[in-house]
């Protein structure tokens, strides 16, 4: 399964820069001109989990192995991308291909890096977008449900729900409504899945701040939303623990902007982490939340699903508290669980398996 996020922008907001601090390196090019990004860049990105460091103090593994998103950094959008101006037609294609979007908003003055409209407008520049991905599913939503209104004539059942889905799609488009603000009952979430609606995918806005504007309140109505700032964020790749903790004090600040962005990312994307500890690794694992046993079980190894047989079980706190899996179960804190069990965060799980 595919946890990928869309980091997209006007140009010149910081995506590319965004995008670099997230990998500690210069994987994508940074300039003040638009579309110097055209093709996406993708970079596999470690989730930062503490629990992981205190399962190894117990079990004393060989490896250590965090769970891992994806970050695609997309080409700048402009307006009238959706008739394929730009790099319209490139930006809503690599859309489609990710789950979520982090939507880099520019709240920085910087006389050197120009903004396409001129001057900043935090608003503004999230409306510009928002319009254009709506544009976009309206396009195609009106063009599928022309053809599902034709093939409804016949009687057809499935058609016909089709034929009001959308037909309840374009009426929320035309209002300007994103489709991720409309509910949808079961039946209509089944069929939505044939479609790669744009608006539909979660979005969340990192404010790219300058340094100063780190103590700032800044007032911006969309949510969810984190304030960061790229550039400081890629200087303190390059910083010692040391500077790194003095930076954050200085700031009131408990973690990185780049830790916060990430796990705010992997909730973004309505996922959970379970755990595996051993002397071979200690290991965390990303799935949906309220996946079922077998489920998270197949993420270890696609096997594993159809052979479950149970899911041996420790809550993260229990495993710490008495120090790992013989202490909890002498304790009586292993739980034996079955197919029909809901997968929580921070579940330490060995499971069984048949042949």
């Amino acid at each position: 399964m595919s946890f990928s996020l869309g980091i997209v922008g006007l140009p010149n907001v910081g995506k590319s820069t965004l995008f670099n601090a997230l990998l500690k390196n210069k994987q994508a090019e940074a300039s003040n001109y638009p579309f110097c990004t055209i093709d996406p860049n993708v970079g596999i990105v470690e989730v930062p989990d503490q629990r992981l460091a205190k399962l190894a103090k117990i079990d004393s593994p060989e490896k250590i192995i965090p769970t891992a998103i994806e970050f695609y950094d997309i080409a700048g959008l402009v307006k009238g991308a959706h008739k394929g101006e730009g790099l319209g037609n490139q930006f809503l294609s690599h859309i489609r291909e990710v789950k979520a979007i982090i939507h880099v908003v520019r709240i920085f003055e910087d006389k050197d890096i120009t903004h396409v409209d001129g001057d900043i407008d935090p608003t503004r520049d999230v409306e510009t977008i928002d319009l254009e991905l709506i544009l976009a599913d309206l396009k195609m939503a009106e063009t599928t449900f022309r053809k599902a209104q034709k093939e409804a004539r016949s009687g057809d059942k499935e058609w016909g729900l089709k034929r009001d889905l959308l037909a309840k799609i374009v009426e929320n488009l035309e209002k300007s409504v994103p489709l991720r603000e409309v509910t949808f009952d079961d039946e209509e979430q089944a069929f939505l899945k044939e479609y790669i609606f744009l608006t539909i995918k979660p979005v969340l806005y990192v404010l790219n701040v300058s340094e100063d504007q780190l103590k700032e309140e800044i007032d911006f109505p969309f949510k969810p939303a984190v304030k960061i700032s790229a550039k400081m964020e890629t200087d303190l790749n390059d910083f010692s623990d040391e500077e790194v903790a003095d930076y954050l004090a200085e700031y009131n600040l408990e973690e990185p902007g780049l830790e916060r962005l990430v796990k705010e990312s992997y909730s973004l994307l309505n996922l959970i982490t379970f755990l595996t500890s051993g002397p071979k690794e200690s290991r965390a694992w990303t799935v949906r939340n309220s996946a079922k046993a077998p489920e998270a079980a197949g993420v270890i190894h696609s096997d594993f699903a159809d052979k479950f047989i149970r899911a041996e079980v420790i809550s993260y706190e229990d495993y710490i508290k008495y120090q790992g899996e013989s202490g909890a179960k002498e304790n009586g804190l292993m739980r034996v669980e079955g197919k029909d069990y809901e997968m929580q965060d921070g579940d330490v799980v060995h499971f069984r398996v048949g042949n």
